[in-house]
């Protein structure tokens, strides 16, 4: 006898256990989230560490940490910038002059955007999209150390960023953490051969931040190495990598009528290319010269060290080489300034895959040895964070 077909009962719409917030996500992404759950909850932990002791910090001097974290040097640019565009705003506030155009747009933009259909200050709304980018970043960040080294160098790696000195930042109303997010999954997009995601994420990389030039060299070189086995849609991504950057320094070029715009306003902030220079002299002002060193710019000079040492570990690991070319391009950027001296350990917060030789021995140690390591970074980034907002007088 042929096999008797039984229909499948329908259980009623008001019977069917509901789904977190209203929404049931698709398989393939529920199944993404659970394998990087432990980098995210591990780089929640250390940020709300991080956030807790910032807080108590804050009580204790009697401070808010609301100012702080939405409102405070950039965090204000941003903001005008989200109000007023390019023009001036009212006095004594900036934006002033065409200083403003030293910010890039995206980062204002979703501000203004997403304060124009939810409730509270635009304040709110871009500390929101910080958070909210910062956890993107991370699960970005694991996508590239698992694909490379698998989940547990991943997850290490993913808590290794948010246990960065300055990491505080994340939770900031800056761009580091939109920036970074747009970058880690750009470089994911290269790795694994996703032309068209990779060249859109640059260009959104190259409106959110100077840097964004970095993202786009990196597409730009595997995608003309791609187009030389013959794929048309690597040599497309590496041709429209560069567009999002491109746009916005022409623009500014437009704007002030000379085709150096945006470099004439950068000089006005004291930014200029000069090699290194600067960075040279402040390195041995900071650690040989002066008499009684500020902790902070100890902590930058140390960092800029570090990761001058870590891309030479990366270039021996033989990182991939969109890998290698995002990170010697944000360095050479960071380093090759000569400007402002203290902010230069935020600038090379996106620079992620210089953490990775880091990773790499973390995750490969014994579990008690992996947990002091990443215990003692996040204590220390905690410490840091609520010294560099609530005693350092400069900004981050």
């Amino acid at each position: 006898m042929p096999p008797v077909l039984t229909a499948r009962p329908t259980v009623p719409a008001s019977r069917r256990p509901p789904s977190p917030h209203g929404v049931r996500l698709p398989r393939r992404v529920r199944g993404t989230l659970r394998h990087a759950a432990p980098a995210l909850l591990g780089y929640l932990a250390v940020r709300l560490l991080g956030l807790l002791v910032l807080g108590r910090w804050a009580h204790l001097r009697g401070h808010g940490i609301w100012p702080a974290l939405a409102t405070s040097w950039d965090s204000r640019w941003y903001l005008a910038i989200a109000d007023h565009g390019y023009e001036p705003g009212p006095p004594g506030e900036p934006p002033d002059g065409h200083r403003p155009m030293a910010f890039f747009p995206l980062y204002p933009a979703l501000i203004k955007a997403v304060a124009a259909v939810t409730p509270g200050s635009r304040a709110s709304v871009g500390l929101v999209l910080a958070v909210l980018c910062s956890l993107a970043a991370a699960w970005g960040i694991f996508a590239v150390g698992d694909r490379l080294y698998g989940r547990r160098v991943g997850t290490v790696l993913a808590v290794l960023w948010g246990a960065l000195p300055v990491a505080v930042v994340q939770w900031m109303g800056y761009t580091e953490s939109l920036f970074t997010a747009l970058a880690a999954w750009a470089l994911y997009a290269v790795l694994d051969g996703r032309w068209s995601w990779a060249a859109g994420l640059a260009v959104a990389a190259g409106l959110t931040r100077p840097t964004g030039i970095a993202v786009a060299a990196a597409v730009t070189v595997a995608g003309l190495l791609a187009a030389r086995r013959g794929s048309r849609r690597a040599l497309a991504a590496a041709l429209a990598a560069p567009l999002g950057w491109l746009a916005y320094v022409g623009w500014v070029g437009l704007r002030l009528g000379r085709w150096d715009g945006y470099f004439v306003v950068q000089e006005s902030w004291g930014n200029a290319w000069d090699g290194g220079s600067v960075t040279l002299r402040q390195l041995r002002r900071q650690l040989v010269y002066t008499q009684d060193p500020q902790l902070f710019l100890v902590l930058v000079s140390l960092t800029l060290i570090a990761a001058t040492a870590l891309f030479t570990l990366c270039v021996a690991d033989r990182q991939p080489l969109p890998l290698l070319v995002f990170a010697g391009v944000l360095l050479l950027v960071v380093l090759g300034s000569g400007g402002v001296y203290f902010p230069r350990a935020r600038f090379l917060l996106p620079g992620f895959p210089l953490l990775l030789p880091l990773a790499l021995a973390v995750g490969r140690a014994r579990r008690h040895v992996a947990a002091l390591v990443l215990g003692g970074a996040a204590l220390s980034s905690a410490w840091l964070g609520a010294y560099m907002l609530l005693v350092w007088r400069g900004a981050p």
